[in-house]
């Protein structure tokens, strides 16, 4: 399953930290399995349940998201050099790739359409997602991007990385809805 995975989400490479790319793709080995979800119907779902018509995927929306992550700090390095606030590159990425993983516990398959599961009405992806991240020994620097990430981080202040995130994700979404 960890070849499919990172065949279908390549990103997980960009990882340096060996321990955090193993626990990171553990996390969706796990959510993957909770709904005994495919790669193929990962390549298929919907990003969002939010708007209609919706035609960007998932794992679309994910690793677009995680490359614009990188693409910004590679320009803000380029820029500014040694000026540059700080980002723990490694974080930002396993953030990015990790953020929606809850999404796979909210959605939940029915009629070969996907829908808002049972779980999904009671806890959005963000509470999810940061709840798989501490069963697989994620930093909690890589959480509080997940948790901080859409409108329930509101009001807290974001890292450096979860503020990167926070704004490539809502440029996606934002062109979608």
């Amino acid at each position: 399953m960890i070849e499919k995975i990172l065949e279908i989400i390549p990103e997980f490479n960009e990882i340096q930290n060996k321990e955090l790319r193993k626990n990171a793709i553990a996390v969706w080995q796990e959510a993957m399995a909770y709904r005994n979800w495919t790669p193929e119907e990962l390549l298929s779902i919907p990003f969002t349940l939010l708007a209609d018509h919706v035609k960007i995927t998932f794992l679309e929306h994910v690793r677009t998201v995680c490359r614009i992550c990188i693409a910004c700090d590679d320009v803000l390095s380029s820029a500014y050099r040694e000026r540059k606030t700080p980002v723990n590159r490694d974080h930002l990425i396993a953030g990015a790739l990790l953020a929606d993983v809850g999404k796979l516990f909210e959605y939940n398959k029915k009629d070969g359409h996907v829908v808002k599961s049972r779980h999904g009405n009671y806890l959005r992806h963000p509470f999810t997602s940061v709840g798989l991240c501490f069963k697989h020994n994620i930093p909690e620097e890589v959480m509080h991007i997940a948790a901080v990430h859409s409108k329930e981080g509101e009001g807290f202040k974001r890292s450096p990385e979860a503020i990167i995130f926070h704004h490539a994700d809502f440029i996606d979404f934002e062109l979608v809805k």
